[in-house]
């Protein structure tokens, strides 16, 4: 899935005027998945919560819920004055690429609905461990895209040609994962009871919650950036960075539905760990491998990206290799925290990332480094993740402590 928003950053990188059409998007992405991370969590709440009919339905409430709340914040970023005291104000965007920005977002503001019922089918059918059919889903959205790709530069130019391409593919993969659910039917209740609607809003809440907390740090790193020396080439830079990034480490934030669906035993732990560690290695690899040698093959050759934007962030995408194992860890943690019904531990942790990025929001922007803003928005970006890993670890522990110390002798 996580492919998607690498080709269609390969496809702006190769219109006129790239780096705008490319800091518009990235700019517009993040700003989506801020407001629309609530709705992200939608298969693991369907894996954790659905029993039967009456869990189905306070789970589709809770989905229906978030798709208005997003839908009608995204409309007012993208059709009211809002959104430029939104993207310029607050984010600090410059003026031509909060345009693009908004200009995206005309057509993201319709995706909530879909992503929503897409994350259901997918939870739907993860809980029947028939997961080829979910890789099957979204391996016919990659090749949509191209089709969408293909005949969307008729008629959309810029940042708004990638949201095109981006909402058309998400629809057709909501379409194929929707008939396939269907045709899998609800899972079987082997006996447990079911949640009410109440206690499935209850355990819902904090996860989206944290979630929406996850997506304010590309958020704050994109408002630092935009406010540097070299503002809209940061902000590009950090699109095809994030891009790659989510296509390369995306497949390690389903080890939070993995831990949910397998591990019910201490060795089922220990096989999901080493896959991990075994995961996060390869995938560093070829992080590196991207900012080295097959640097000018994969970014240059193609994706398109221009030689001088290729060398600005060779150095912050090297860095990046390390991102896959914190990024493993933190989402199997919080498949741990998720089953023992915790969620409310993992906003704490993004609440707590959150805060740290805040922290040196001001001195950053006041002082302007001299230094390129793509190596200080990746610093960030790893130091973020560095510190939600090592908080949620610890709480991890001081729960196992309080276990063994709370068992009959």
């Amino acid at each position: 899935m996580s492919i998607s928003h690498t080709v269609i950053n390969g496809a702006l990188a190769r219109l006129d005027d790239y780096i705008t059409a490319l800091a518009g998007m990235s700019v517009a992405l993040v700003v989506h998945l801020f407001i629309a991370s609530p709705s992200y969590q939608n298969h693991t709440i369907t894996i954790a919560m659905v029993r039967g009919r009456k869990s189905l339905i306070g789970v589709l409430i809770f989905i229906s819920l978030v798709a208005i709340y997003v839908a009608v914040m995204l409309s007012l970023i993208a059709f009211t004055p809002l959104g430029d005291f939104v993207l310029i104000k607050l984010l600090g965007t410059p003026v031509e690429v909060a345009a693009e920005a908004k200009k995206a977002l005309y057509i993201l503001a319709f995706l909530p609905f879909f992503t929503g019922i897409r994350g259901f089918c997918q939870g739907l059918i993860i809980r029947a461990r028939k997961t080829s059919l979910v890789s099957f889903a979204t391996g016919v959205r990659v090749m949509a895209l191209f089709g969408f790709l293909s005949i969307g530069h008729k008629w959309f130019y810029g940042a708004q040609f990638g949201a095109f391409a981006l909402v058309s593919c998400v629809v057709t993969e909501t379409l194929i994962i929707s008939w396939l659910a269907w045709k899998t039917g609800l899972p079987q209740n082997r006996g447990e009871t079911e949640k009410t609607t109440g206690e499935v809003l209850c355990y819902s809440f904090p996860l989206a919650y944290s979630s929406c907390l996850q997506q304010t740090i590309p958020l704050l790193i994109s408002s630092i950036i935009g406010r540097l020396h070299d503002g809209a080439l940061a902000l590009a830079a950090f699109g095809v960075i994030r891009g790659f990034l989510f296509m390369l480490a995306g497949p390690m934030r389903n080890l939070q539905q993995a831990y949910l669906t397998l591990v019910k035993t201490r060795a089922d732990n220990r096989t999901l760990l080493r896959f991990s560690f075994t995961i996060s290695l390869c995938l560093g690899f070829l992080v590196l491998l991207a900012a080295g040698p097959l640097n000018q093959f994969l970014l240059g050759q193609l994706l398109g990206v221009e030689t001088d934007l290729r060398h600005y962030l060779q150095l912050p995408l090297a860095a990046c290799s390390v991102f896959p194992f914190f990024y493993g860890l933190t989402n199997l943690l919080r498949g741990w925290f998720s089953g023992a019904d915790q969620t409310g531990q993992l906003g704490r942790s993004t609440l707590l990332k959150s805060g740290f990025l805040l922290l040196l929001w001001w001195p950053l922007v006041a002082w302007q480094p001299p230094i390129s803003g793509i190596a200080i928005a990746i610093s960030l970006l790893l130091t973020a993740e560095i510190l939600e890993s090592f908080y949620l670890y610890y709480q991890r522990q001081q729960q196992s402590e309080k276990i063994r110390h709370s068992a009959p002798l």
